[in-house]
């Protein structure tokens, strides 16, 4: 497999290098770049374009929101996992819908931050019972008028139903292109067909949105 290039983001300086040291330790890491701040990393990946952000939330100078906010619209297919101390849950399902690919605690054990560096590059996403439990709980607190607006089953066709469910389980699209026995050209097309009916940026998004339909429990 191909290595994953990684910028580490934190204005910590003590956090960085012990994040980089455990980074060595990963079988897929290649190059790794390190930033105190979301100005720092604009520059950094604009000169080392990573496959992977690392990003830290509260930060001087620019903070983690703002700094994905601008990569995310400059680098669409750069991916970014936010590590960070901050569990809220609305910080976690903004992130989510701004369009990061996973949302991780700095308490995470490192083999779930090894897992979701490989899964946000191979499947576009990383999902796990954090996020689960902030979605659901965030999506019951709110009024009905409050929630996104996804629009209804009857927007999607079956056969895009049907691969919204496999990029769900983490398939990715060349898995999903097996299973159907369509082109993976196809099922990219599908896939961003779905995301302007749900109107989301993202696999994550994805994810989210189907908790709407009721695709998934």
């Amino acid at each position: 497999m191909p290595k994953i290039n990684i910028c580490i983001v934190d204005d910590h300086q003590i956090f960085r290098k012990a994040m980089i040291r455990l980074l060595k330790t990963f079988k897929r890491i290649g190059e790794i770049t390190e930033a105190s701040n979301g100005e720092e990393c604009l520059q950094q990946v604009k000169l080392k374009k990573p496959d992977v952000v690392v990003l830290d939330l509260e930060m001087p100078v620019m903070n983690g929101t703002e700094c994905a906010e601008q990569l995310l619209k400059k680098y669409p297919d750069l991916k970014i996992i936010v590590l960070t101390m901050h569990d809220s849950e609305k910080y976690m399902v903004y992130m989510l819908e701004l369009g990061v690919h996973s949302f991780l605690l700095k308490n995470t054990d490192p083999e779930e931050l090894e897992k979701a560096i490989s899964s946000v590059v191979d499947h576009d996403f990383y999902y796990n019972d954090l996020l689960n439990m902030a979605i659901h709980r965030t999506m019951k607190s709110k009024t009905r008028h409050e929630r996104p607006e996804f629009g209804g089953k009857q927007d999607l066709t079956e056969r895009e139903r049907e691969i919204l469910k496999l990029i769900c389980s983490e398939k990715s699209l060349k898995e999903i292109a097996s299973q159907l026995s369509l082109s993976e050209k196809t099922v990219q097309s599908h896939k961003l067909n779905i995301q302007g009916k749900l109107k989301v940026k993202s696999t994550v998004g994805l994810v989210k949105a189907s908790f709407e339909l009721g695709l998934i429990p």
